[in-house]
């Protein structure tokens, strides 16, 4: 089916190899990437970032298998792990050459059974520690059974040992974030004492790498840095925008005084008014909570506020001020400050902002080298 839609997500690859750069400067040159690209590439399309940065970087991570298998199917050859795997999904998950995170005993128990009936060979998985997020993982209690399990066994073989941190964008938590480093520095001791081979291990997020590179391990994963966003201010600055959400103008009215525009007449014009409606809404990711001037879009380089309320596709914008016409581009949202700006008039996380886009909004890909 072709999408026509007018709105357009545009992701700059330039972008991308700028942030991925700036990362890479932080890092030992000896440590590993890995990029994550599940949610469709934060809400961007995770399939073409994926087969843009192929072979650029050493991992893809994705949430689920049947994100893994869109890359397989699109060409990506570089080696990706499944996040949260499901133990439904093994065969999908081995035939793409997927490599699963095994987070509890059960789905280790019902892998290693899997791979002793598929006669699979030294098969790579991922052990997945619980060190404080209290989310997915195996806890240090349950090394032994682990040892147990696997020992002497040809079918799988552990590719890497890893974590995730709770609050390493959060200086107040120090403490606790050095915590958990030092608890996955003494699971890792563990295997490598028990284990005859050494496996990649890791638990650097983003923030992670910028709050305690001392912590890279054999490599670490970058996720929303990579499409724009460090843990403050100072690092955002540094970093180059991928996403650009544009539309158009579909149509301008000339509002009298005491008229009122959209859905329960919720903006009221207190003088001669010209409103524009723009083809995108809540059906596309823009909240609701957005309308009554609270969001606003950028025209011909100026702010026109949102009026009213936003609707499933449309919204109304104030352009008494700007010199415009029908069929102007408009700028939902291009640079970090207004993701971020839409992020507080949300009471969100600039992740949602992201994600949140409709997949029925056209992406169009910049990856000019």
């Amino acid at each position: 089916m072709i999408n026509n839609h007018v709105t357009v997500l545009e992701i700059d690859g330039r972008a991308l190899k700028h942030n991925l750069s700036y990362f890479r400067q932080k890092l030992d040159s000896n440590t590993k990437v890995l990029a994550v690209v599940k949610a469709f590439g934060y809400g961007s399309d995770g399939v073409q970032v994926a087969t843009f940065l192929d072979n650029r970087v050493d991992y893809f991570a994705v949430a689920y298998t049947h994100e893994g298998e869109a890359l397989r199917k699109a060409g990506v050859k570089t080696p990706i792990l499944v996040l949260h795997p499901q133990i439904q999904n093994f065969q999908q998950l081995t035939k793409n050459c997927l490599e699963p995170s095994i987070y509890n005993l059960k789905i280790l128990t019902a892998f290693l059974c899997y791979a002793e009936e598929n006669d699979l060979h030294h098969y790579p998985i991922h052990l997945k520690f619980n060190t404080g997020l209290n989310r997915l993982g195996f806890n240090y209690s349950d090394t032994q059974a682990i040892l147990t399990k696997i020992q002497g066994l040809k079918y799988i073989e552990i590719a890497s040992i890893f974590s995730h941190l709770a609050a390493s964008e959060d200086r107040d938590e120090k403490e606790f974030t050095l915590g958990q480093l030092n608890h996955f520095s003494v699971i890792v001791k563990q295997f490598q004492k028990h284990l005859t081979y050494k496996p990649m291990t890791h638990i650097l997020n983003t923030s992670g790498v910028i709050n305690y590179p001392q912590a890279q391990f054999d490599m670490v994963r970058i996720g929303i840095g990579m499409y724009g966003f460090g843990n403050d201010s100072q690092e955002t600055s540094k970093l180059k925008n991928t996403h650009i959400l544009k539309s158009i103008i579909s149509q301008i009215h000339l509002i009298m005084p005491e008229e009122t525009v959209g859905y329960n007449r919720a903006y009221i014009s207190k003088g001669e008014t010209k409103i524009a409606t723009i083809p995108i809404g809540h059906a596309d990711g823009i909240s609701r909570k957005l309308g009554h001037t609270k969001g606003y879009v950028t025209i011909a380089g100026q702010k026109a506020p949102i009026v009213g309320n936003v609707c499933m596709d449309m919204i109304m914008v104030d352009i008494t001020n700007i010199d415009c016409r029908e069929g102007d581009q408009v700028i939902i949202f291009g640079n970090q400050q207004d993701i971020l700006h839409m992020a507080s008039e949300v009471e969100t996380i600039y992740y949602e902002i992201l994600t949140a886009i409709s997949q029925r909004i056209k992406r169009a890909f910049i990856f000019e080298d």
